[in-house]
């Protein structure tokens, strides 16, 4: 982004186009240098940069052409991108290390990033999502982004909104099962652990293999709660994708200080609800699911018998696998939760090695 897309994106949440079209873009896509690399740049005289991946610095992914450099003023930007400038916000963290400069300019794409990770089939475009969703004769889509496992209170949710389309008339409504691909927290399970669980879980027919595609979303977290989920729907919305599931704390952090919420958690729901550009999109209601220990299963909360339900948070169940032991029968599937179990019996075998 250029500067004049940067101030528009960080005080509006959009962006306008030279059409004088307002595009929602609630986060910003900057690129940040330090003193050093700007002036190797404008000492060069060429009036260009290489992006490169930091991984294969040798490849050029892109060509940044008549760069503008401005000032990053990290705290501004903490304030009203993540809406705190705590020094331990786990991004904050990242926007504070970052270089003192800003560049934006013509950007022309050489070619795609390749991690050579077996996962990179995952990584579709936007294009690419419409043209499968296509294939598959697709005639709503709707998605469920997560950065965690898939137990079965999810997979409850993912099948209830389709049958919730299918009453509505759709005949073949598929869902997206999108992981975040990009930067999360430490503590999180990493991305190839959680695709081969989402894996096990479609094999398994907990979601049905024939209307689920597994896809990964190669943006990082930035845990920027209410405005980072705008991004999030924005992206969706432009690969093609009519509804959207959102739960409770989308995109949330717990606050540095104490065992709270950052954000409300239910504001991310109801901004997506009223937010500029982003009609097309329908918001799918979020019904609350647990464990039900009367039926020994995931089930939806009833509140008027509160006592029967269990609930496994996230935080939870990584201690469950950590320590090696299994959540109450019917809360994953089972070959779901021994990819758990094994990752994390390799993490202790390595921290108890090291």
């Amino acid at each position: 982004m250029r500067e004049e897309e940067y101030l528009q994106c960080m005080h509006f949440n959009c962006i306008r186009s030279p059409e004088g079209a307002l595009h929602n873009q609630s986060v910003a896509i900057v690129l940040a240098v330090d003193d050093a690399q700007r002036q190797a740049v404008e000492a060069s005289g060429r009036g260009a940069l290489a992006i490169a991946w930091h991984e294969r610095p040798d490849e050029p992914l892109a060509i940044l052409r008549n760069p503008e450099f401005y000032v990053h003023n990290k705290e501004e930007r903490c304030a009203r991108q993540l809406g705190t400038t705590h020094p331990h916000h786990p991004y904050a963290e990242i926007i504070y290390r970052a270089g003192n400069w800003l560049v934006g300019g013509d950007l022309q794409v050489l070619r795609r990033i390749k991690y050579d990770d077996g996962l990179d089939a995952y990584r579709l475009t936007p294009r690419e999502l419409r043209r499968e969703f296509h294939k598959r004769g697709a005639d709503a889509v709707f998605v469920f982004q997560l950065r965690n496992p898939i137990h079965n209170g999810h997979a409850l949710l993912m099948t209830s909104c389709r049958e919730d389309l299918l009453r509505r008339g759709y005949r073949n409504p598929v869902l997206l099962v999108h992981q975040i691909g990009g930067r999360v927290k430490a503590d999180d399970v990493p991305l190839r652990e959680r695709i081969l669980q989402n894996q096990e879980v479609i094999a398994e027919g907990i979601l049905d293999p024939d209307s689920t595609m597994l896809g990964i979303f190669p943006s990082p977290m930035m845990y920027a709660g209410p405005t980072e989920v705008q991004w999030h729907a924005k992206a969706r919305m432009n690969a093609g994708c009519q509804f959207y599931i959102v739960g409770r704390d989308p995109a949330g952090v717990k606050h540095p200080e104490g065992d709270r919420d950052m954000y409300d958690p239910w504001h991310g729901k109801k901004v997506l609800l009223s937010a500029p550009g982003l009609e097309r999109l329908e918001i799918l209601p979020f019904r609350v699911a647990a464990y039900d220990k009367q039926i020994g299963k995931m089930a939806f909360f009833d509140p008027a018998r509160a006592d029967d339900f269990l609930f496994i948070s996230g935080t939870k169940m990584r201690a469950y696998a950590a320590r090696g032991e299994s959540p109450p029968d019917g809360f994953m599937g089972a070959k779901a939760w021994k990819v758990l179990q094994d990752y994390y019996a390799r993490k202790r075998e390595g921290s108890e090695s090291g």
